[in-house]
């Protein structure tokens, strides 16, 4: 079985339950989006199962752990990946998953807490 045809079982982290399984052609990262029985996903965590067969390890299972969550309207590139928010924020977390501590929620746009980051020399 070739990785690209293993399906990938989706599991909710809390309560902890099989969502079911999905054929996915991309390979879900922890902060990635998945859109899954019309409702959407924010990926927390991605796992391999391996099976010894013929003296080699073959990918056997995958495995990813999901939240339910909606998807950021604002996003920043920040050193080669997409972040949450407005990344010229002091608050800004620079995640994936998590905008700030401050106002989780956004947006950005009018937060009464925005202050600019001052950069590092």
């Amino acid at each position: 079985m070739e990785p690209d045809s293993l399906q990938t079982e989706v599991i909710l982290t809390h309560p902890r339950e099989s969502l079911g399984k999905v054929q996915l052609d991309w390979t879900p990262q922890p902060g990635n989006y998945l859109d899954f029985e019309g409702k959407t996903y924010a990926v927390l965590e991605r796992r391999h199962q391996y099976q010894l067969k013929a003296g080699r390890y073959r990918l056997h299972n995958i495995a990813i752990y999901v939240q339910s969550a909606k998807r950021p309207s604002e996003k920043s590139f920040v050193a080669g990946r997409w972040v949450v928010g407005d990344a010229t924020c002091c608050y800004n977390a620079h995640s994936e998953i998590i905008r700030c501590a401050v106002n989780p929620d956004g947006p950005c746009e009018s937060c009464r807490f925005y202050e600019k980051l001052e950069a590092t020399s």
